[in-house]
């Protein structure tokens, strides 16, 4: 369905807008069928600009209502799009390349402006997406089966790979682009499916415009629904029975409840949850390459990811050392508004989630780490009412202490102290996520066991952030993953496709050898019935 300027809903997206905010404060509207439906509730949540803590939009709480009609919708254009040749349908995918392509400033600044994400790191979300959208354009080569011709006598096989049905995706704030738009939605429609995803509250304007852009590529009419609602309805649409499958991404405690409760209801699923990977930093290391790069993990998207990097394991003989250097140059980082392109740590998402950061901090202090540095008084000048946290470092963190085993989704970085490879990586595994683990040193004896005996499910060797690209899984493991199949890669694939096995065999009047029985399939035993 094609819309006029005065109907696009993200118009007000022009180049020269306040890069403070969105224009006009607006409350936002579900997508359902290829429109954009206001909803009924009465309930709005208001969504920020974390450089300026301003509202910038409201976002509804749509009715249980509103949230199946949007099933309803994905359903009606299943049978259709499911028959659409897969060539076919992954021309829309190769005009949504090109769409993003032409848009990408403009998504880069929306999303800066509504999640707090540095210029360079608000387009690595939006070029994590199109490598995603570029992999599932192969669909036609990835949904390809397998065959055995003469499997028993006069009897061939072929495996296909079909599509399912509508699909649900629950997604969180800190990736809105990359999470519905990369993990999510270009593999789930190139498969032949449909999909209604539950944007985030927080962070949903990124996920809206993309879908507007998906719309413009050609993406038939309730192919995709974006839907937003309260937490207490999510259960609603696990359970819808037009639902086959649900993808979620978000904490572990939810994550197991989504995995729990859409398994006991017949569901495909897969939830991945929160992190709290390690680093082992042996003393052999390249201390100023290594510093670095822990550096950009632990800070990076302000710590809001779930590969950022908030614990370094040290040995002993040069922790004093690397964790001065670390301070030095965390110190250096340039805190500012996310859309300036000097900035190199930009805001958290709100202040209550600023909030819980600092407290984060301030029990770890209660637990007995040392302060190296606090980020908990930081002020921009010109943004002071921004939702900032300055990079902090926590020192002597022991086992025993929470801050060093929950997720704490900021810029703060705990230290772990031991003797040796041994020990540390004892230390690593015995947490019980395992997202990802990474080793720094220039030993190849460490790193060979290191990348063997790690729980971590993403390795990195010298390597900070160990994300693959996405033809490899994410392939999370422990309490960080709930589920069979992963997202990206092949195992992307077959979450949102089914097998199917066709046998077949052809015979005549004059055929005597046939006997239609499954002991007449089986190698070995066709001449039983001659």
């Amino acid at each position: 369905m094609s819309q006029n300027a005065e109907n696009r809903f993200y118009s007000v997206l022009q180049q020269g807008a306040d890069p403070k905010g969105l224009g006009e404060l607006r409350r936002l509207h579900n997508f359902i069928d290829g429109r954009w439906v206001p909803s009924t509730t009465s309930l709005y949540r208001d969504a920020y600009n974390p450089s300026t803590g301003e509202i910038i939009a409201q976002v509804p709480a749509s009715s249980i209502e509103e949230l199946d009609s949007a099933v309803a919708a994905a359903k009606k254009a299943y049978r259709k799009w499911a028959d659409t040749p897969v060539y076919k349908r992954v021309q829309v995918l190769f005009k949504m390349k090109q769409l993003i392509d032409e848009h990408l400033d403009e998504l880069v600044r929306l999303l800066c402006i509504e999640e707090g994400k540095t210029w360079n790191e608000s387009m690595g979300d939006v070029l994590k997406a199109r490598e995603v959208i570029e992999f599932a354009c192969g669909m036609p080569q990835l949904m390809k089966g397998e065959s055995l011709m003469n499997v028993s006598s006069g009897y061939d096989t072929i495996l296909y790979r079909e599509p399912m049905g509508v699909f649900l995706g629950l997604v969180p704030w800190n990736f809105p682009t990359m999470i519905p738009h990369g993990w999510m939605i270009p593999l789930c429609v190139a498969a032949g499916n449909t999909f209604v995803l539950k944007a985030a509250s927080s962070a949903p304007q990124s996920a809206l415009r993309m879908t507007e852009l998906w719309q413009e590529a050609g993406l038939p009419d309730g192919v995709l629904n974006v839907v937003t609602c309260n937490a207490s309805d999510v259960s609603h649409l696990i359970n819808h029975p037009d639902i086959v499958g649900v993808s979620f991404v978000g904490s572990s405690t939810i994550g197991r409840q989504v995995y729990a409760e859409a398994a006991k209801a017949g569901k495909r699923v897969q939830a991945l949850g929160e992190a709290k990977n390690h680093a082992l930093v042996i003393a052999d290391c390249q201390m100023n390459r290594s510093a670095a790069g822990i550096i950009n993990a632990f800070c990076g998207c302000a710590g809001e990811r779930c590969m950022a990097l908030p614990v370094i394991v040290v040995e002993e003989r040069i922790a004093d050392t690397f964790v001065q250097l670390l301070a030095s140059k965390a110190q250096e980082l340039t805190l500012g508004p996310a859309w300036e392109k000097t900035s190199k740590l930009g805001p958290l998402v709100t202040a209550r989630h600023r909030k819980s950061v600092i407290d984060w901090i301030e029990k770890g202090l209660s637990e007995g780490a040392s302060l190296v540095l606090d980020g908990r008084d930081i002020s921009v000048p010109g943004y002071e009412k921004g939702f900032f946290v300055g990079p902090t470092i926590l020192d002597h963190v022991t086992p025993d202490m929470e801050v060093g085993t929950r997720e704490i989704f900021g810029p703060v970085l705990c230290v772990k102290r031991v003797k040796s490879f041994e020990e540390g990586l004892e230390v690593m595994n015995a947490n019980p996520f395992a997202n990802g683990s990474v080793i720094y040193t220039s030993s190849g004896r460490y790193a060979r066991e290191f990348a063997k005996q790690t729980h971590g499910g993403m390795v990195g060797i010298n390597v900070g952030i160990p994300v693959p690209v996405c033809s490899f899984g994410f392939t999370g493991h422990k309490q960080s993953f709930f589920g069979d199949l992963h997202v990206m890669g092949t195992d992307g694939v077959r979450f949102y496709t089914e097998s199917k096995n066709v046998t077949s065999t052809w015979f005549n009047e004059e055929t005597t050898a046939h006997v239609d029985t499954w002991d007449g399939m089986l190698p070995g035993l066709q001449n039983k019935h001659a």
